[in-house]
């Protein structure tokens, strides 16, 4: 099993200790098995599993594994929005290929991520990709637990279809916003996969 890199210190830091407790015993017993459970709560956590991204050209896929929360239209745009769970797979993908036209990091609360303003007061990190198509928006949102959003692309990458571009700790929120012109495929209640479910089709 692969491993988010961001999360190796969560995973191997509490195994190490939980290890080293258990060599000591007596009173250390406990904490040992403590620490080996969250250190394997976090390998569970930050697990990367390996994804088969659907061959369709016209396909527009999941950012992100989760519940979708709300799907509709603001601004001219039409947007998807997802809850991750601390269950969720919480590595976010390329939704298209195309060029990243803009990287933008926006301070914020930390309300819980089913919050219906979360999307507009949260810290947030949205990640805009130029297409022939038209745009697309890819947007972090950390949550009430997950404080720490990673972006692993900035402006000027060329981003393939299902790449991953970062990764949100411990429960969030992810928002896909996309050109009016577009079909979407889910509905709210549907659980989709980041890199696999088709979400929408140009």
């Amino acid at each position: 099993m692969a491993f988010a890199k961001e999360g190796i210190p969560f995973i191997f830091i509490p195994l190490a200790l939980g290890v080293l407790f258990l060599i000591l015993g007596h009173g250390w017993t406990i904490p040992g098995g403590i620490a080996l459970i969250l250190g394997l709560f976090c390998a569970f956590f930050f697990r990367d599993p390996a994804r088969t991204i659907p061959p369709e050209e016209k396909a527009i896929l999941s950012p992100c594994d989760g519940t979708v929360m709300y799907v509709g239209e603001e601004d001219g745009k039409k947007v998807i929005r997802t809850f991750l769970s601390i269950f969720n797979v919480h590595i976010q993908r390329a939704s298209v290929q195309g060029v990243v036209k803009k990287v933008e990091y926006s301070p914020g609360k930390f309300l819980p991520a089913m919050n219906a303003k979360a999307h507009i007061e949260n810290e947030q990190n949205s990640i805009t990709v130029e297409t022939p198509a038209g745009e697309y928006k890819i947007v972090q949102i950390a949550g009430i637990i997950a404080r720490r959003i990673a972006c692993r692309v900035r402006a000027g990458d060329r981003l393939q279809k299902g790449q991953q571009v970062g990764l949100i700790r411990f429960g969030s929120q992810v928002d896909l916003y996309l050109p009016s012109a577009v079909t979407v495929k889910v509905k709210a209640g549907d659980k989709i996969t980041g890199g696999e479910t088709i979400v929408a089709e140009e």
